[in-house]
């Protein structure tokens, strides 16, 4: 072999010799690395183990108010009965609350002050059914306060019920609500309507002075379908013959065909069972015509402070709904006081005031009682708790504000004052039957 080609094998040989060398090597080091690993493995075992760190802390936003929801009628027909009724009451309660802190919630240990997110719903039931499921689903108000009229709270009850949300309502009846009511747990009614126990105790005081006949109209929605319906039962009970019943559309602008056909009938008495868009005109054209039967009621309308002071001394012996008289109490004084003092007439309402203050009262105490703004929690209390209120011991049955509750159910103008006339047993005046005539048409 030649000098040359055994210098080549050698080399090769060398470089054979050097990778296998490296080889080796690394694996040395793995296997050194794996021991170390290994043993840093079993002192980590055998060493104390520090605490597992703790679950992340959830950062609620801390509660510092009690957001309230309501769709009201701000604007359209019934804004005149929203703007006289529950308005001022919320207006004056809701200020009079924040100003002394708020509502005590006990598992916040703080005062919380209420904040109202008003919507209007234009007298329109559509909308306010939208609205009302707004504020619940996407505002996500903490409460929600009633909308205004008897169609209204029949619209919004099951909304309100099928998300749990407490309702107590304000301005609108319950007669054909009220077998509903075991089935919407979460909905309070706290104004007296038709059987509930306004018509069996207006019956029962014309009755006791001699009524014998009367004459029904009544407007063309739940509330005068209600009304109408139910004195169809109450009147014959004591005697009273309906004459006649007549439905007013409520966009009729000129009731005279109407009073002029009860006035041929000539019944001892006139109900207008309707809102103040028909209860004004049908008070100026039973003036005109000269429509006297000896009792004249109307309602919701009559009830309110502006209907004294558009027809004046005119009105006197008119009748409509009642709820108390300052007369009755100090309570009913003081609330009074606070609602009309040194106000114009038109603050007045004779009717729905001292029941949507006293639910207010109501809903106070029981987020105060259950120290929660739990809504199962605070329904729970409401329907199984006596409150003290403006009305006295109040509560409700069956979701119905008790009748024990209620001050009145009758009142009539007599000498520039709404007296409550029935029952007789809470009555501030004696009835006036029959009533004066109208003044003369000048």
């Amino acid at each position: 072999m030649s000098e040359k080609g055994s210098l080549e094998r050698d080399q090769t040989k060398n470089k054979k010799e050097k990778k296998m060398s490296a080889k080796q090597l690394t694996r040395r080091e793995f296997l050194r690395a794996t021991a170390l690993t290994g043993a840093g493995l079993v002192v980590a075992a055998c060493a104390p183990q520090p605490a597992a760190p703790a679950a992340p802390v959830v950062k609620v936003a801390a509660k510092d108010k009690i957001v309230v929801g309501m769709s009201r009628p701000l604007s359209g027909p019934l804004a005149i009965i929203g703007d006289s009724a529950f308005r001022p009451i919320y207006e004056t309660w809701v200020p009079e609350v924040n100003a002394q802190g708020g509502i005590y919630v006990k598992e916040l240990d703080k005062k919380l002050p209420i904040e109202l997110k008003v919507y209007d719903d234009k007298s329109d039931v559509g909308t306010m059914t939208r609205l009302t499921e707004k504020l619940i689903v996407e505002d996500k108000v903490d409460f929600l306060w009633p909308a205004s009229g008897t169609s209204f709270v029949f619209a919004q009850a099951p909304i309100a019920n099928k998300y749990g949300y407490v309702l107590i309502t304000a301005e609108g009846g319950a007669t054909s609500l009220k077998d509903m009511l075991p089935s919407l747990p979460y909905v309070f009614v706290t104004l007296s309507f038709s059987d509930w126990n306004q018509l069996p105790v207006f019956a029962d005081v014309l009755a006791d002075k001699g009524a014998k006949t009367a004459y029904i109209a009544y407007i063309a929605d739940l509330h005068g379908i209600e009304y109408s319906g139910i004195a169809g039962i109450e009147f014959p009970k004591k005697g009273i013959n309906i004459l006649g019943v007549k439905s007013i559309p409520p966009d009729l602008k000129d009731l005279s065909p109407i009073i002029k056909e009860a006035k041929a009938a000539n019944p001892d008495i006139f109900c207008c069972f309707a809102y103040p868009d028909q209860i004004m005109p049908a008070t100026a054209t039973s003036m005109e015509l000269g429509f006297n039967p000896k009792a004249w009621l109307g309602g919701p309308g009559v009830n309110f402070g502006f209907y004294q002071t558009a027809f004046g001394p005119a009105i006197e012996g008119v009748m409509g709904f009642a709820g108390y008289s300052p007369k009755q109490s100090a309570a009913t004084k003081t609330l009074a006081d606070k609602l009309y003092a040194g106000k114009p007439k038109e603050a007045q309402d004779w009717w729905g005031h001292p029941f949507y203050w006293a639910g207010l009262e109501m809903w106070k105490q029981a987020i105060e009682k259950a120290g929660t703004l739990d809504q199962k929690k605070i329904r729970e209390l409401l329907a199984t708790e006596k409150f003290p209120t403006v009305l006295g011991s109040t509560w409700f049955e069956n979701g119905l504000l008790a009748k024990g509750s209620h001050l009145a159910e009758i009142g009539q103008w007599q000498k520039g004052e709404y007296e409550v006339v029935g029952p007789k047993d809470k009555a501030t005046a004696a009835l006036v039957y029959p009533k004066l005539a109208w003044p003369a048409p000048k």
